[in-house]
């Protein structure tokens, strides 16, 4: 979204890679994502493996990653992620209640779980609030 008074400056913007095996959330979550100021998808992908040649290719800041998929999951990739070095955020979405989160959840180095229903750009602002990078001082 561009403010009135100026066009956002890209270096602001946190870029965005959703991965999810289900096409129709990812167009809901670039939806959700296109109207989040400050915030801008980079790419998509469809399976962890997917996910991983795109985290190298693209170097996202965050990354919304499904739990549940085929190839790889999103928890073993996340772990991947973390335990390599790579610096986006990762966010686990899923559809599971949190009392029903399967086993890894916690030690995948996730910064957060957030129920598919509860992306919204608000939430996504709020979360990167409190798990995004702390930047350096101008």
């Amino acid at each position: 979204m561009v403010n009135e008074n100026s066009a956002p400056d890209p270096a602001d913007e946190v870029r965005v890679l959703v991965v999810d095996d289900q096409a129709p959330f990812r167009v809901a979550a670039r939806a959700v994502i296109d109207r989040a100021p400050g915030f801008r998808l980079v790419g998509e992908a469809g399976d962890g493996a997917e996910a991983l040649q795109q985290v190298a290719d693209l170097d996202p800041d965050l990354v919304l990653m499904d739990i549940k998929m085929p190839v790889l999951d999103g928890i073993e990739t996340t772990a991947r992620l973390v335990a390599d070095g790579h610096r986006p955020v990762v966010f686990l979405l899923s559809t599971y209640d949190r009392t029903d989160l399967p086993d890894g959840v916690t030690a995948s180095g996730a910064a957060a779980y957030l129920h598919k229903e509860e992306l919204s750009p608000q939430v996504l602002a709020e979360l990167w609030g409190v798990h995004g990078p702390r930047r350096p001082p101008a």
